[in-house]
This record gives C-alpha cells, structure tokens and sequence, in this order.
C-alpha cells in the first residue's frame, strides 16, 4: 500500500509540473492579414495591370489558394511562408514583405566595440557595388585605378578596340570612399551623429564626385583609343534618379524618358499638390519666360492632382487604376544638360539637372550589358538608351523591377502579424506602351544564368560581341 501510494504521489506531481497541451494553432489572424493584404494590391499596387494580363495571374484564384493554405497551417512559420509564396508568385523586385526583427536577448560583449563609421552608419556600404561580369572577357586589359570609383578597360574585338566601363549602382550609397571624401571636404565631425540636413550635404558632394568620375572615365576610355564603349551594368541593383543624368553622359542624341504611371489616390495627390505650390511659388519672382513655363508646369500638376483625386472602382469599364503624367525625369522628358542646371526650381520639373553631368561625353557606338540581376534603376538606364536607339542591349533580360516606391511609397503595416507589405505605387512605361516591369529584352540576347560562373558568362558574352558592335555600329551611323 505504501509503494501504491507513493507511486499516486509521483504521477499527481508529474501531472502538476507538466506543461498543458499546446493549444492547436489559430489561423483566423493570418487571415485577417491575407484579407488585408489582398485589399492593398487592389487599391495600392501599380502593376496589378501587368500580373493579370501579361502574367496571367488571377489575383483572386491566388489569395483564394494562400487562404486554403493558412487554414492548413500549423505554425506561424508555416503562415509565414504562405505569405512568403505570394511574393515569390508575384515576382516583382519592388514587391517585398518585411518581418518584424526577433527579439534576441542582450549579450554582455566581450570585445571592444568598433570605433564608429560614420559613412557605414548613414548607408555607404560597398556591398552595392560587385564587379560585374565584362572583366572576365578574353584579352581585357584594366585601366589604371588612379582613385576612380568605376572599374574600366579595353578588349579587343577584332580590328577594334571596345572601351568598358563597370557600374555597379547608381548611387553613391556604393562608394563608401565618396562619402570619407565629402565628410572630410565640409569638415563634418565623424564622431557626431549626422542628421538629414547633413546627410543631404555628404550626398550632394558625393554625387558631384560620382558624376564627374564617370566622366573621367569616359575620356580616359577614349584617350585609350575606345571605338565603341560597352557599359557593364549586369549584378546592378538599381539606385536612384542619377540613372537619367549617366544615360546621358553615354549619348549625343536628346534622350526622352519613359511616361510615368502613379496610383490613384491621395499619396501622389499629395505630391501633385505640393509641386504646383512649390512651382507657383517660384514663378512669383522669376524673370517672365520662366513665369510662364512654372506655370505652365503647375497646371499640369493641378491636372495630374485631379486624376490623382479620381477614384476608379474595379467595377469601372474604362477606367484604369493608373493615370499617366510626365515622365521619369518629372514633367519634363528631354532637355540639354545645362538648360535648367543652376535654377533652384530645375529639379522639380527634370530630376537630372540636380547633377552637373553633360550631355554626350560620349559620342561614339553603345553597348549596355545587362543581364537577370540587372533590377530598377539599372534597367530605367538600359530602357531609356534602348528606347531612343541610342545603345545596343547585350546580355538577359533584366530582373523586372521597374519603377518602385516614392517619397517612402505606400507601406502597409498587417495588423496582426506586424509585417510590412512594400507595393510600387508607380510605373515606368517604354516607348512601345509597355511596362518597364516585364523586364528590359536585350536586341541580342545571351543565354546568360545569374549562378553561372564568372569564365562561362563571360565566354557566352564574347560570343556574342561582334554582333552587338556590328548593330551598335548602325545605330551611330543612322543618327
């Protein structure tokens, strides 16, 4: 009787301590999330147009199946992954879903911390910038560094001599050594903390830096008797605005940019309405022929704002959820470098008179190497040459990202889960109506794969040279 008893008093302790049953996973916040997440891409994303007609996505069929797959999960990281799948199927660069960061608890460190970067601190990372595929071709020779930013060199194709040059981003965020060049050059104190005014001065600098050194590049490629130029933007993952003002650099012929699509709705309500204010208020003092182009400008804007301002209910026909207005660039599409350059006002109406570039440093034949992880901006540079017969694309089709997010974009935060959802609310459309997001087709295509090696790229690419230099060729003939 004692064993029996002492055996009861066991199994009622176990029971005691033993944790309860986990209770069964509940789906219903998930999808809350997924219902909310499916309302975002019908009022905020841009290319919603472009899933179902050119991907042949039936929006409604896939959250359909990602709400089955929720109802069978049974886990978070199983909901996770259904949300997850739903970018993968999307498959638009600017599509991206961020978790919140898990809490790790606090370690006491056991070395001494790092004395601080200021430059790594604001962003300046040179894991941007990778090297690209052209330096792999058979016979590259390298032009000196001499403290340029861009990679450059010359091949040989035959009778001729093909300058390249590397750009691995279109932003300086890739150039740390930029960044200790401004810090240094305003007298910036690298041991305090650097707010925007002072983050906007560094960048200022190290785009004037960027802008010239791309240059310089250029001319050190022609001094090295360069016939054609090949620009190598492959492994490019965008960058910014400076795309339109480097494109430039490369041609002599006035390069339009892409018509640009926004979302309807009040984000870019808000932009369209603040520009015809800043316009309106810069035409007060201006000389009278730039009043009137001011504005002449701010009643485009009132007249984009009003689109803006346009609902356009799904149950609408002929009704598109993106209106159009201006370009790329801003409301103006093509204009000589040095036309809005030094006026205050310039860049609100042409993004690239913020930069002091100049129009066709080169003149010669162009080839832009692209291949699949060739993304956003690098593909507004290739898009913008290639749409104006300007260059020759060589490689794959680029990444498809196309325009992204503005002044912060349209995140939308899931109210449970606590994820961000990131949708571009706008749209680069080509020459040809297209959108920039399918991907930029090269005219002569390599099968290039974004894993292989750097020797097989590179001896795919050479294969493939002579041709892109007999068309880069016509094309500088026919101008």
């Amino acid at each position: 009787m004692r064993r029996w008893g002492a055996f009861a008093a066991f199994a009622a302790a176990v029971a005691t301590a033993a944790p309860a049953l986990a209770a069964p996973f509940d789906a219903s916040p998930w999808l809350a999330d997924l219902e909310q997440t499916r309302q975002a891409f019908q009022e905020k994303y841009a290319n919603l147009d472009w899933l179902e007609t050119e991907r042949e996505v039936d929006i409604d069929k896939l959250f359909d199946d990602l709400a089955r797959r929720l109802k069978q999960a049974q886990s978070e990281a199983q909901a996770m992954s259904v949300f997850n799948r739903l970018v993968l199927k999307v498959g638009d660069g600017h599509v991206d879903m961020r978790w919140p960061e898990p809490k790790v608890p606090a370690t006491p460190a056991t070395t001494p911390a790092p004395a601080p970067d200021l430059c790594r601190t604001i962003g300046y990372d040179e894991r941007q910038n990778t090297p690209g595929t052209a330096r792999g071709l058979p016979g590259y020779a390298e032009l000196p560094s001499d403290g340029n930013p861009f990679s450059a060199g010359t091949v040989a194709v035959g009778d001729r001599r093909v300058g390249v040059v590397r750009i691995g981003v279109f932003q300086p965020q890739g150039f740390p050594d930029l960044c200790r060049d401004a810090v240094q050059a305003l007298k910036i104190p690298a041991d305090k903390p650097c707010d925007d005014e002072c983050q906007n001065k560094i960048v200022t600098v190290a785009y004037q830096q960027l802008t010239e050194a791309l240059e310089q590049r250029v001319r050190q490629l022609k001094t090295a008797g360069a016939t054609t130029l090949l620009v190598d933007i492959t492994d490019n993952g965008g960058g910014s605005e400076w795309a339109e003002a480097a494109a430039r650099i490369f041609s002599p012929k006035p390069l339009v940019s892409e018509r640009r699509g926004f979302v309807r709705g009040e984000h870019w309500a808000k932009q369209w309405r603040d520009l015809s204010v800043q316009l309106r208020e810069f035409a007060k003092g201006a000389p009278r022929a730039d009043r009137q182009r001011l504005l002449g400008w701010a009643a485009e804007s009132d007249a984009a704002l009003k689109e803006a301002q346009t609902p356009c209910p799904a149950s609408s026909a002929g009704c598109s959820r993106i209106a159009t207005a201006g370009y790329s660039t801003g409301l103006v599409g093509s204009a000589p470098a040095s036309a809005l350059q030094g006026k205050e006002w310039g860049v609100l109406v042409f993004s690239p008179s913020q930069f002091p570039y100049h129009d066709g440093v080169w003149d010669g034949p162009l080839i832009v190497l692209t291949d699949q992880e060739t993304w956003s901006a690098a593909e507004e540079f290739a898009a913008v040459l290639q749409d104006n017969r300007a260059a020759v694309v060589l490689g794959a089709r680029t990444g498809g990202a196309g325009c992204g997010h503005t002044w912060g974009g349209t995140p939308t935060k899931l109210e449970n889960s606590g994820a961000v959802l990131e949708l571009p609310d706008c749209v680069r459309f080509r020459a040809d109506g297209s959108n920039e997001v399918r991907g930029v087709l090269p005219d002569v295509p390599v099968a290039l794969r974004a894993n292989d090696g750097l020797r097989l790229r590179a001896r795919l690419i050479a294969e493939k040279l002579p041709a892109a230099l007999a068309q880069a060729e016509a094309l500088a003939r026919a101008r």
